[in-house]
């Protein structure tokens, strides 16, 4: 008799909900979970952002942990940022598995001794086109007979990592930014655009960075524009997630 619980995944959010989030999906929780979980799994929320973080003790009981993005810097001493780095250091110790989204792709970098800073071209925002390299499928992150060899992207950062840590590789690259995508071994996975986010999500962040003056209104328009005649491949990037966490493709 097999008296195995079901698997648990733990998200790591690093962003308060959005009042749209919230109203349309629920809370970011929702959006990643709908992106990434399967039916039979438990995936348990911790709001890194507020200081909420896993017990130590509980850790060993996860298959795979999930950094969402933030507005936060990645290389910022903020007291949450700096221990969620521990904790990120202590699960590569533990060689669990670790996906990073933009944010998070950006803080795992930083915690396994590589570095993060602003961009030199400044905001990205919009759809982007993303090359993945031939290392990539060396990797079982993907079969090269099922996805392209590049994929459309949502994509909303200002920051980005300049150097991956020492042993890791980049599997990603665009012509606006270097490392889109890296791995360290194969239980570390950072992607710097968000394979999660819903175009209409992408529109309201466009709009709360006008409103902030973030960005620019023409810049924040143009983008709009943009991603008006694009659209991100959402189940190519859900299947290299889920490929990675839970060893399926």
């Amino acid at each position: 008799m097999n008296f195995e619980g079901p698997k648990r995944y733990a998200l790591l959010l690093a962003a308060k909900d959005s009042d749209y989030v919230k109203k349309i999906y629920g809370g970011y929780y929702n959006v990643f979970v709908n992106a990434l979980g399967d039916e039979g799994e438990k995936w348990d929320l911790f709001r890194v952002v507020d200081g909420e973080f896993p017990e130590t003790n509980e850790l060993s009981s996860y298959e795979g942990f999930v950094i969402s993005g933030s507005p936060s810097d990645a290389y910022g001493n903020e007291s949450w940022v700096l221990q969620l780095c521990f904790l990120l250091q202590t699960l590569f110790a533990m060689h669990k598995k670790i996906l990073g989204i933009c944010f998070g792709c950006q803080v795992l970098c930083r915690a396994l001794g590589g570095k993060v800073a602003k961009s030199f071209s400044g905001w990205d925002i919009g759809v982007r086109k993303v090359r993945l390299t031939q290392e990539i499928y060396s990797y079982g992150l993907l079969d090269d007979d099922m996805i392209p060899s590049s994929l459309s992207i949502v994509e909303c950062h200002q920051d980005e990592v300049w150097e991956v840590p020492v042993g890791a590789h980049i599997v990603a690259s665009s012509e606006k930014t270097r490392v889109e995508m890296f791995t360290y071994g194969d239980n570390i996975l950072g992607i710097q655009g968000h394979p999660e986010y819903t175009l209409d999500i992408l529109r309201n962040i466009i709009d709360r960075l006008v409103s902030n003056n973030s960005i620019e209104r023409d810049f924040g328009e143009e983008a709009k524009l943009q991603i008006m005649e694009a659209e991100p491949d959402r189940k190519y990037w859900e299947r290299i997630c889920k490929g990675f966490l839970k060893g399926t493709t």
